[in-house]
């Protein structure tokens, strides 16, 4: 099947859809957004970048880190995953030794 044949075909099949769900008029579906659509989700899924890369067709996974963006939900997911430094002390507090070689520079 031609690129324009599944263009037309899918074009067909969202003109169908919009009889019952309208707001698809005012988007613009093509082949490419179903692949970009579905490689988030099988990111979002937590699928491996490199099956994706794989699924897509892609010969370097490179490719599908340009492809493929990280949404809000995996941004929020990343930095919750990544935890605050445990620290009790936040500012540094010279011991006496350090003040007084300081002082007798």
């Amino acid at each position: 099947m031609s690129r324009p044949a599944v263009t037309a075909g899918l074009q067909l099949d969202v003109e169908r859809a919009a009889v019952s769900c309208p707001q698809l008029t005012k988007r613009g579906v093509s082949p490419h957004t179903i692949r970009h659509s579905t490689a988030m989700h099988m990111l979002q899924a937590r699928v491996d970048i490199t099956l994706i890369a794989l699924w897509l067709g892609h010969e370097n996974p490179t490719t599908t880190h340009m492809y493929v963006e990280a949404d809000l939900t995996m941004k929020e997911r990343a930095l919750n995953a990544v935890q605050p430094p445990r620290s009790t002390q936040t500012r540094y507090q010279p011991s006496d030794r350090v003040l007084w070689f300081l002082q007798t520079l």
